[in-house]
């Protein structure tokens, strides 16, 4: 059977984040992605100027044709905006049983802008940490989450194990930026113990999208039936080349690059009859 995933995200209209990077990234990583539409956000490289939150009992309606109709062999959630969506969105994954499922807790983007409203934190917490195989947040994500400071290696392992008692089963921290650290350092918890995963850091403003880009691809490895940790090495591997070869757009954080591994020449024009 073709290898499935669902995302359940807003939607991003320079293609670099939200459900566009993460349909691209379930595609490059061997699975058919299948899409429910939280949020319309009006966005670039370089802000976002406007939101539109889709109605949560349409969010419902999105869940539920597509896991009426086609086998959904992942979830993997980003933005959720508010706490009647993440209601909604809770209610249809555990209606449906559907899993495994990874999720990325979207609070800001990139260039600063909100994603979540303040009072849905909670809704978070409380609602889609327990349904998680695996949260994925970043240093600030998990701060938020978690409560205190996350700024070094120390204190990532400090805010899992809190985010990891909320419910989770696994805990994914993202240091791309930690004090005291040459590397970029991921960790990751589990109730048996944590792995470190530490990439070169790469000088680039390539970055727009990264968070959503990742979960995508370990939600993807995961439908494909591959373990926590191998899933996440796979998509922490095909991350690095994303953001390698990150496409020079827009003026701000520029998307990464989801295809990277192909051949970007352009086809050449047919021959006439």
């Amino acid at each position: 059977m073709t290898p499935t995933a669902l995302t359940i995200a807003g939607s991003d209209s320079g293609g670099g984040a939200g459900i566009q990077a993460d349909l691209k990234a379930f595609e490059a990583n061997g699975v058919f992605g299948m899409s429910v539409v939280t949020a319309i956000t009006a966005q670039n490289t370089r802000e976002v100027t406007a939101v539109h939150e889709v109605p949560p009992d349409v969010v419902a309606a999105q869940i539920d044709a597509v896991a009426a109709d086609l086998p959904v062999g992942a979830v993997k959630t980003g933005m959720l905006a508010s706490a009647a969506i993440i209601d909604a969105v809770a209610g249809g994954v555990a209606r449906w049983g559907l899993g495994p499922v990874v999720v990325d807790p979207v609070m800001v983007t990139t260039n600063g802008d909100l994603l979540l409203h303040a009072d849905a934190v909670e809704a978070v917490r409380r609602q889609m940490l327990p349904l998680a195989d695996l949260v994925t947040p970043n240093a600030h994500e998990a701060a938020a989450l978690a409560g205190g400071r996350v700024r070094t290696l120390d204190d990532a392992r400090r805010a899992a194990r809190a985010i990891l008692a909320m419910g989770p089963r696994a805990v994914l921290v993202k240091g791309g930026h930690l004090d005291g650290e040459a590397d970029a350092v991921d960790l990751l918890l589990t109730e048996w113990g944590e792995t470190l995963y530490r990439e070169d850091r790469i000088d680039t403003t390539s970055t727009h999208g990264t968070g959503c880009t990742y979960a995508s691809a370990i939600a993807a490895g995961l439908a494909r039936g591959h373990d926590l940790e191998d899933a996440v090495g796979r998509a922490r591997r095909y991350l690095q080349g994303a953001i390698r070869h990150g496409l020079d757009l827009g003026g701000g954080h520029g998307p990464t690059s989801h295809f990277w591994f192909l051949d970007r020449e352009p086809a050449a024009p047919p021959t006439p009859a």
